[in-house]
């Protein structure tokens, strides 16, 4: 399961991108600012409505295990003291509510993910935000979204050469040496390749867009992610 956009006749799929995105923002602002577990076991349900209103599910989230480790080793280190009391379980559980909160924010990028393909997101990006600055964001989201799937194929193909030519036997660091240095050359020879199809292609800073527009359903989505901005602010304030 690779992060990119899947069809489907979700309702989030018929959703406009930018009133996802003022999901997004809503949903990320009230994470940081209710770091409760009550709060958390609220978002929680929250974020899992949003992945299965994108047709998502467990699955959806296989693209983020790369991180997990981190979010799970987290708590451990920060708990973790030089002298006694040699573990400070306050500090792991602040930390592991951190890491959850983390997690959430994923779960609900990922729903934005599956169900908004790259060009509607540069289209909202660049019809949010005025001028140069807009158009060079929607260029740089693009282009993430479609070659970070690239880049991590790139990886695993490396990896896969690497244990096919008996690399298994080798030690760790040497084989994480090897992967780096293959998946570097591919990305190197892949921009390359890119700024060349750019050049061929005639790029432009002003291409034709596909078409946005609110629907009544958006109305909701829009209300829903102000109304999580709102809140989140009061909290602060």
């Amino acid at each position: 399961m690779t992060l990119s956009y899947v069809p489907d006749g979700s309702p989030a799929h018929r959703l406009d991108p930018r009133s996802k995105l003022a999901v997004q923002v809503g949903f990320a602002a009230a994470a940081y600012a209710y770091t409760t577990p009550r709060g958390l076991a609220a978002l929680t349900v929250v974020a899992v409505v949003c992945l299965r209103l994108a047709g998502g599910g467990p699955r959806s989230l296989w693209a983020y295990r790369f991180a997990l480790p981190f979010l799970v080793a987290a708590p451990v280190v920060a708990g973790a003291t030089l002298g006694a009391p040699w573990f400070r379980v306050d500090r792991a559980v602040e930390t592991s509510l951190a890491s959850y909160r983390v997690l959430l924010v994923f779960v609900v990028a990922a729903a934005y993910v599956r169900s908004t393909p790259v060009r509607d997101s540069r289209a909202a990006i660049q019809r949010t935000v005025p001028g140069r600055a807009g158009a060079f964001l929607g260029v740089g989201v693009a282009l993430v979204f479609r070659f970070l799937p690239l880049l991590r194929r790139d990886l695993a193909t490396a990896r896969e050469a690497v244990a096919a030519r008996g690399g298994d036997a080798l030690p760790v660091r040497d084989r994480m040496r090897l992967v780096a240095v293959a998946g570097i050359n591919r990305a190197f020879g892949r921009a390359d390749r890119l700024g060349t199809a750019l050049s061929a292609r005639c790029f432009a800073w002003n291409p034709t867009l596909p078409p946005l527009a609110f629907g009544r359903v958006d109305a909701l989505a829009l209300g829903f992610g102000v109304g999580l901005a709102v809140v989140a602010l009061a909290t602060v304030v």
